[in-house]
C-alpha cells in the first residue's frame, strides 16, 4: 500500500510539473510574439519616420529643380566640349566611327591606297556633329527646362545616370526631329557632303562591289544625340559622387540626400 501511495504522488507531481512547464512555455511564446510585434511596429514606424524626415527636408519641386540644374550643368560643362574642334573626333566616349554597314567601304578604300580619304570621311562626320551641337545647344536647354519628373525622389536615389536616362527617354524622339535638319545643314557647312560624295563615288566605281547610298544624316544625328546624352551623364555622375562639383546651394542640398 505504501508503494502505491508513493507512486500516486509521483505521478501527480509529474502531471503538475508538465502543466506548469506548459503554462511557462505558452507564457514565453506570448512574450516573444509581443516583442516581435513591437519590434516590427518599431521598424515600420522608423521607416515611416525616415520617409517623413526625407520629405520634410526638401520638397519634390526642389528635388526636380536640382535634377534639372544638374542636367543643365552637364550641357554647360560637358556638351560645350563637344562643340570644340575635335570635341567628338578626339573623344573616345563619343567619337563617330564608320557606320557598320560601311565597314566594307572603309576596308576596300584602304586596300587600294585610299586610307586618307577614308580618314577624311570619318573626320567629316565628326566635324558635322561638332558644328551641329553648337547650333542646337538651345534645343537641349529647352528640353531640360520643360521636362517634368514624375518621381523625382526615385530618380535622385537611382543610378549615377538616372536623371540623364530619364531625360533621354522623355526627349530623344522630339530632339531627333529638331536636330536632324541642323545636322543636314552642318554637313554642307563643313564640307562633309562633298567628301562623302567623293568617297562613295570612289567605292561604287570599284569592280565587283555592291553599290551603296547611305543615309549619313540619319546616322550622324543619332550618334551625335547619343554623344550629347553621354556627356550629360558624365557630369551627372560627377555631381553625384563629388561634393566639390555641387557648385550651387540647390545642388548641395538636393544631392546630399543621396550620399
Amino acid at each position: 500500500m505504501k508503494n502505491i501511495i508513493i507512486a500516486s504522488c509521483f505521478l501527480l507531481s509529474l502531471s503538475t510539473s508538465a502543466q506548469t512547464l506548459g503554462e511557462l512555455a505558452n507564457s514565453l511564446k506570448s512574450k516573444i510574439s509581443t516583442s516581435t510585434s513591437d519590434t516590427n511596429n518599431s521598424n515600420e514606424s522608423e521607416t515611416s519616420s525616415n520617409s517623413s524626415v526625407f520629405s520634410s527636408l526638401i520638397s519634390d519641386t526642389d528635388i526636380a529643380s536640382g535634377l534639372r540644374e544638374a542636367l543643365n550643368l552637364g550641357i554647360e560643362e560637358q556638351v560645350e566640349k563637344l562643340t570644340q574642334t575635335d570635341g567628338f573626333y578626339k573623344n573616345d566616349l563619343v567619337k563617330i566611327v564608320m557606320p557598320s554597314e560601311l565597314q566594307k567601304v572603309d576596308t576596300a578604300l584602304r586596300s587600294v591606297g585610299l586610307g586618307d580619304l577614308a580618314d577624311e570621311g570619318i573626320k567629316a562626320l565628326n566635324r558635322a556633329a561638332e558644328d551641329a551641337v553648337k547650333e542646337a545647344t538651345p534645343i537641349f536647354v529647352d528640353a531640360v527646362k520643360d521636362i517634368t519628373f514624375n518621381d523625382a525622389k526615385t530618380i535622385l536615389l537611382g543610378e549615377d545616370n538616372a536623371a540623364t536616362t530619364y531625360l533621354t527617354e522623355k526627349t530623344q524622339t522630339a530632339l531627333y526631329d529638331k536636330f536632324n535638319p541642323v545636322i543636314n545643314e552642318s554637313f554642307t557647312k563643313v564640307g562633309a557632303d562633298k567628301i562623302w560624295t567623293t568617297l562613295i563615288s570612289k567605292y561604287n566605281s570599284m569592280p565587283f562591289v555592291s553599290k551603296v547610298n547611305p543615309d549619313l544624316t540619319d546616322y550622324v544625328t543619332t550618334e551625335a544625340l547619343s554623344g550629347v546624352y553621354t556627356m550629360i551623364a558624365v557630369e551627372e555622375k560627377e555631381i553625384r559622387n563629388s561634393t566639390a562639383s555641387r557648385s550651387t546651394d540647390l545642388l548641395q542640398s538636393v544631392f546630399e540626400l543621396q550620399d
